[in-house]
């Protein structure tokens, strides 16, 4: 179903972490929908290659291998892909993983990898891509959250704290490069249905739960945080910064 068409959209570079699947894969897909240049890292190669290869011919997009988790890697990446599409001016960081784990099972070095994959990047990726975003007279950067830290979801402390501080990283960034006309919001989607939910999470009774919880009574799809993201990224939304939208079909 086409969405809503942002002219702003048009010809801007744009950076997707984690766009090789779920939610960035649609995020990709919906940048391209509306004809800007889109780069995105991801550690699954094979999944990003397909992805390139299903968009239109026209497209214009740009697939770095990178573990985001290795700070110097991410650099190179964005690096690349300013050198293939030009000076980036919208950010969207969206790469995550939200593997269970109990509290008697975490030791130091498994938090520190929970953060480095939930929350570190989006620090670095915004620090690399400002000055891009300064020059041209400002920018958007998107980071996504969960509203897994605001309803309390049990059985993975790491992910809900590292996405707790979603928000805080967001406020402190929308402070800083407010002056240099950059907006950061973030985006806490809620309980959305990418393969990866469904082939790990998703079971019967969850799902009962889930439709019970929420006010909307169908499952979220990666396109509904997709349209969102657009929205944030556009010129439409110029006054909003210092953000942080939920998007769960109203479970909050």
């Amino acid at each position: 179903m086409q969405g809503a068409i942002y002219p702003s959209l048009k010809d801007r570079t744009v950076l997707v972490t984690g766009g090789g699947s779920g939610i960035g894969e649609a995020i990709v897909r919906q940048f391209i929908g509306q004809g800007a240049r889109v780069g995105f890292i991801d550690i699954d190669a094979k999944a990003s290659q397909q992805l390139l290869a299903s968009l239109p011919a026209q497209a214009r997009a740009h697939f770095e291998h990178a573990d985001l988790r290795d700070i110097a890697a991410l650099r190179r990446a964005i690096v690349a892909i300013r050198e293939a599409l030009g000076p980036i001016t919208v950010l969207i960081n969206n790469a995550a993983r939200d593997d269970r784990h109990a509290i008697a099972d975490v030791t130091p070095e498994y938090w520190d990898e929970r953060f480095a994959v939930n929350l570190k990047h989006q620090f670095f990726s915004a620090q690399a891509v400002a000055p891009d975003m300064k020059q041209a007279g400002g920018g958007s950067i998107v980071n996504i959250g969960s509203v897994s830290w605001v309803i309390g979801q049990g059985n993975m402390p790491c992910y809900t704290t590292a996405k707790s501080a979603v928000q805080g990283l967001t406020r402190a960034l929308a402070r800083d490069l407010g002056p240099d006309n950059v907006r950061v919001n973030s985006i806490l989607p809620g309980w959305i249905m990418t393969q990866r939910q469904l082939d790990h999470w998703l079971t019967p009774e969850a799902e009962a739960e889930l439709m019970q919880r929420q006010c909307i009574k169908r499952k979220l799809m990666p396109d509904d945080i997709a349209r969102v993201v657009l929205f944030y990224a556009a010129d439409d939304s110029g006054a909003c910064t210092n953000q942080n939208y939920i998007a769960d079909g109203g479970w909050v």
